[in-house]
């Protein structure tokens, strides 16, 4: 053998040596102690029920069997983050009740923008706590445990406080942006909603720069979902024009904004990661997985997309899910299918808890994220 074929030969055995040995001791997981979420409705563990009317039966029922909190019949996608980095569900920070915030803490409440809403939650269901809100809650929350950690350090009440040093290690998680369209639907034009998308992608940017300040290191953030799939959108149409509805039933305009929505999230959560210079930030197109579920759900064995689980919507009679109303003179029952978990659609403006399962499973392996990587490497800058 001459000698350049022997340099080959055995930079070819150092190259396979190199992928056995990466394969077989792989990168450790990040050991994430706490989530901090921020979000609306699609991550709520039960803020807006501790702020405001409880959530009743029969949310929660597939799972927790009994109201929970959430907006589902079960788990919700920041439920299967908390699984899937082994750590228990998230406390919603408005709830004092039986709260634990040693792994965490949820700002997230039912209804929650991007961008204060100038309405009350009694007119439209806007929560009052937008990003900012939230964010100051954060601070209160991290100011206030780390001065009472260290005044009950030595007790058993320290075990359901955060250690100030988690913080910095914790995956601080976003989910919102779904409102803000849902305002701009009703308010604007969508030529007035595309000019103001810079500032709502801004406002949220400003969030993670604030907890990049306070310590935080590790942003996983959602992109907004194909709102123009959700079966509220149809309850009062009839007859739809041409073009109206894309070829899965989906209200195509609607759609279209989230898209542009999503592309200047993105864009500016690049920006962020050089402006952030110690900063891991992961975009998750939890856009393409929930559309992803809708336009295979027949493939998949599921129900319609467009049809709810819980809930009488019979042509334009509408009981919400858990409630009661009358039709036709007779009392109707908003209640669950026999089998949520074939349905996508909770009540008409959330998914199930099968739904939400297929989307986590879907975004937290990296295969829908940029950068791609699971969740369980978030704490490591691409």
């Amino acid at each position: 053998m001459g000698f350049r074929s022997l340099v080959v030969a055995t930079w070819f055995l150092l190259v396979v040596l190199c992928f056995l040995s990466s394969a077989a001791d792989p990168m450790p997981p990040c050991e994430f102690p706490a989530i901090y979420n921020f979000g609306d409705s699609n991550s709520d563990t039960g803020g807006i029920s501790a702020a405001f009317v409880p959530i009743s039966a029969p949310y929660g029922e597939a799972f927790f069997h009994r109201p929970a909190g959430r907006d589902s019949d079960g788990r919700l996608i920041v439920d299967f983050i908390a699984e899937r980095l082994r750590l228990p569900y998230l406390s919603a920070y408005l709830n004092s009740i039986g709260a634990n915030y040693r792994h965490g803490a949820n700002f997230a409440t039912g209804g929650s923008t991007i961008r204060r809403q100038n309405e009350t939650i009694f007119e439209y269901g806007i929560s009052p706590f937008a990003l900012d809100m939230q964010i100051v809650q954060f601070d209160q929350f991290k100011a206030r445990t780390t001065d009472l950690y260290s005044q009950v350090k030595s007790t058993p009440d320290a075990e359901k406080l955060p250690r100030a040093e988690d913080f910095s290690k914790a995956l601080y998680t976003f989910d919102l942006g779904q409102n803000d369209l849902s305002v701009g639907f009703r308010k604007m034009s969508f030529d007035q909603l595309r000019a103001a998308m810079p500032d709502i992608v801004n406002q949220l940017a400003s969030a993670v720069k604030h907890l990049y300040e306070q310590g935080g290191r590790a942003f996983w953030i959602h992109n907004t979902g194909p709102i123009g799939c959700l079966p509220v959108n149809l309850f009062y149409v009839s007859n739809p024009a041409p073009g109206y509805l894309d070829e899965h039933g989906c209200v195509k305009a609607q759609n279209e904004m989230a898209i542009e929505f999503n592309s200047k999230l993105k864009d500016r959560v690049a920006r962020l990661r050089a402006e952030l210079p110690e900063a891991a930030i992961t975009y998750v197109d939890v856009y393409s997985a929930k559309y992803g579920l809708i336009s295979n759900a027949k493939n998949l064995g599921l129900a319609d997309p467009l049809k709810v689980c819980c809930g009488y919507h019979v042509n334009f009679d509408h009981i919400w899910c858990g409630n009661k109303g009358k039709v036709n003179n007779t009392e109707v029952y908003g209640a669950s299918c026999k089998d949520p978990s074939v349905f996508i659609s909770w009540d008409g403006v959330h998914y199930s808890q099968a739904a939400n399962q297929w989307v986590a499973d879907h975004t937290q392996n990296g295969s829908l994220t940029d950068p791609p990587i699971p969740i369980t490497q978030a704490c490591r800058r691409k």
